[in-house]
């Protein structure tokens, strides 16, 4: 694809992920003590940004220093995400058991969670957003470290015993490993591949939605790869449980990281051999087929019931290369 590695946390920024670092405890240390050296804290997933005044939205990354009380207290626990270009050590550090006065549940629980939270010993126009909110407002390497800060703090999170003895286990190698103390098993960051399918039909794209999602929201579909499934396999296998659909040949697009929470999307184009819809109701809510025509109405804003994909997401990218013929 022309412009694979252009869609939103595909790298580009230069990061240098400097692994052999990792189980070098003085060359750490060194690291955090650096002058340059930045620390992103995050709160249950939002990285901390910055919000200009008078702006809809926040915009990129806060930074905070390592000598910072909130980076700190938890330089024990702290992620090592790289080196950013010049040499920068970049950190992270998880604040979630921080917990804000007049929280919103309902608010962090919803589809789009519009809230920001603003912790009182850092600057007011620092705030905790969610990442999907302000992803395209991230520079390439912003989004990278943010998704790869937000994926680890995630499988963390969600891996805190031993599975294979149930013993808790410990963080190590700088964020990037689980060790079990017990039997000394290690463990490490689990990455979820999922394929999102661009089925077309001769001039037609083939669109879903899942229940929950707000009015008008369609995407292309998608499903996580089966164990001893191939890419190829994943995608005829998903199109056809979810709309009834059989698809011929398939190809590789473009990938994405997906820390949300932790998965490594997969686009791929398909084509359809069949273009009858029966749905699986347990999958999805809706499927249509919808023309080149009709999506570039979409696109712009225009129809009357379809909305656009979600800016920086991988489906909006692959509909975008799609009208525009640059997917070869």
């Amino acid at each position: 694809m022309k412009h694979a590695e252009q869609v939103t946390f595909g790298g580009g920024g230069g990061l240098e992920r400097a692994a052999h670092m990792r189980g070098d405890p003085e060359a750490l240390t060194a690291a955090w003590a650096d002058c340059r050296a930045q620390v992103l804290l995050m709160w249950r997933g939002k990285p901390l940004t910055v919000r200009e005044a008078g702006a809809d939205l926040p915009g990129g990354l806060a930074w905070t220093a390592p000598a910072h009380a909130l980076a700190a207290s938890r330089q024990d626990e702290a992620l090592f995400l790289g080196l950013a270009p010049g040499g920068t050590p970049c950190f992270a550090c998880d604040l979630s058991d921080w917990q804000p006065d007049g929280l919103d549940q309902d608010a962090l629980n919803s589809f789009a969670d519009a809230s920001e939270q603003q912790h009182p010993d850092l600057p007011p126009a620092h705030v905790f957003a969610e990442l999907r909110r302000v992803m395209t407002r991230l520079t390439p390497l912003e989004a990278e470290l943010a998704a790869t800060a937000k994926a680890l703090l995630s499988w963390h999170r969600s891996h805190r015993f031993c599975a294979s003895c149930g013993e808790p286990s410990n963080l190590a190698q700088a964020g990037w490993q689980r060790l079990c103390p017990s039997c000394k098993t290690p463990h490490f960051p689990r990455t979820d591949p999922v394929v999102i399918m661009l089925i077309t039909h001769g001039d037609s794209v083939l669109m879903g939605r899942s229940p929950g999602w707000p009015e008008g929201m369609y995407s292309l579909l998608a499903g996580f790869v089966e164990p001893g499934e191939t890419l190829e396999a994943a995608v005829r296998r998903e199109t056809f449980e979810e709309t009834g659909v059989r698809v011929g040949p398939v190809s590789y697009l473009s990938s994405q990281p997906w820390a949300f929470p932790m998965s490594l999307m997969f686009g791929c184009a398909g084509e359809a051999v069949s273009q009858d819809i029966t749905i699986d109701p347990n999958e999805i809510e809706d499927a249509l087929w919808v023309s080149r025509q009709e999506m570039m109405t979409v696109f712009a804003g225009g129809h009357p019931v379809l909305k656009p994909a979600r800016k920086g997401a991988i489906a909006h990218f692959l509909l975008k290369n799609w009208l525009a013929d640059t997917l070869d």
